[in-house]
């Protein structure tokens, strides 16, 4: 199956990918479909390694993709999770300002969540946050009922079981390496062969930008990794957080900062740290270097975060004083596909884009998997034309 003539390829067994793959075969019954995936199994990199947070929509500018899919995509998440049984919980969100210099992003966040139709947004004072998180400090915060967490590989799985049931083809191990145009059809050369697909459709993460440039897109923007680890609390020091407890963030990059995350097995999580991972192709990259000297403050808090859990541990503490060192233990790392362009703009949005028989998801970061449905419903509107 990972070779010969079908209607669609889907480069990506990630969320996304696998949620475009169940969009369009669903409506298109009969479609001809196959997703490679270059890993032995299907949602191992961003999928299965992060925080596991269904967003409500706080974060994003007005009018942006991602502000325009998040709430949407956040109810149809629990939907979803609803009609499959897969475990979830909507235990809410603080974005909490730890002192009054930080009020006026504060007041920003709420801006967005109110004008993106956050549900249930309010705003508390410091003795009212600690009702929600007992142990949280700061003269300010931000609650979400909304917002929750999630498995989000067990819903990648769910999407796949979708697929098989349908007769799509889920091909793993199979790296593509080039693309190519033939008579009619698109040739994606690959570790297995050679599919030979009507449309295919990208949603590849790290692999986005070279795909995308191999079909004749331009390269700008470059896909540049950060590695980002997360440490957890020690079973005995869990009762410290109940939901979500989260730093107001710096409006000028696309990261949330260390966070506390409660995770549907029990676990709490700090994290992540966001270090560029130091890849031939992005030291190349001319807008690497441009971000650095833009943020090289940033990067250097994000070296000692990186080296010393204890630095993470105090970072944690300016939201939840009481933990410390002692209190926390390793836990995940992943790479978050980043697109950044050559003059050192980090892209804080989705970005879809399209070359002859194929759509790239060019930029897919968070809150991706929370809006994985809603943004597939967005990707198979722009894909069906291709497909007749």
């Amino acid at each position: 199956m990972a070779h010969g003539a079908c209607d669609l390829a889907v480069v990506g067994g990630g969320i996304v990918g696998l949620a475009v793959a169940r969009e369009l075969t669903a409506r298109r019954p009969g479609l001809r479909a196959v997703v490679l995936e270059a890993e032995n199994e299907i949602g191992l990199h961003q999928t299965g390694h992060n925080s596991g947070v269904v967003h409500a929509g706080i974060y994003y500018a007005p009018g942006s993709v991602k502000a325009s899919l998040c709430v949407a995509g956040a109810r149809r998440m629990y939907e979803y999770c609803d009609e499959h049984g897969i475990l979830h919980e909507r235990c809410g969100k603080l974005i909490v300002a730890r002192n009054a210099a930080e009020l006026p992003g504060l007041d920003e966040l709420e801006r967005r969540g109110r004008e993106n139709g956050v549900p249930g947004l309010r705003r508390l004072g410091g003795a009212e946050l600690r009702e929600i998180e007992p142990h949280a400090r700061g003269v300010a915060a931000l609650h979400s009922p909304e917002t929750g967490i999630v498995d989000f590989r067990a819903v990648a799985r769910a999407f796949a079981e979708e697929l098989r049931e349908r007769g799509t083809a889920l091909v793993t191990g199979c790296r593509v390496e080039r693309m190519e145009q033939r008579a009619g059809r698109l040739g994606l050369v690959h570790a297995q062969g050679e599919t030979r697909a009507k449309l295919a459709i990208c949603c590849a993460g790290l692999a986005a930008d070279r795909l995308a440039v191999h079909a004749g897109a331009s390269g700008d923007p470059r896909i540049v990794p950060f590695r980002g680890s997360y440490l957890k609390l020690r079973p005995e020091r869990r009762e410290l957080v109940r939901g979500l407890i989260y730093p107001v963030p710096n409006a000028r990059l696309p990261f949330l900062g260390v966070h506390l995350s409660k995770h549907v097995d029990g676990e709490v999580s700090l994290g992540p740290t966001a270090l560029l991972a130091p890849k031939a192709r992005s030291l190349a990259w001319p807008g690497t270097w441009r971000m650095a000297r833009r943020f090289w403050r940033t990067g250097i808090t994000e070296l000692r975060h990186a080296a010393s859990p204890a630095s993470l541990a105090r970072a944690a503490a300016d939201y939840v004083p009481a933990v410390r060192a002692e209190d926390v233990e390793p836990y995940v790392t992943g790479v978050r596909a980043q697109a950044l362009y050559r003059n050192g703009r980090l892209l804080d949005d989705f970005l879809i884009s399209q070359t002859e028989r194929a759509l790239h998801v060019r930029n897919a970061p968070s809150p991706a998997a929370t809006t994985s449905l809603a943004l597939a419903e967005l990707i198979a509107d722009r894909a069906e034309p291709g497909l007749d």
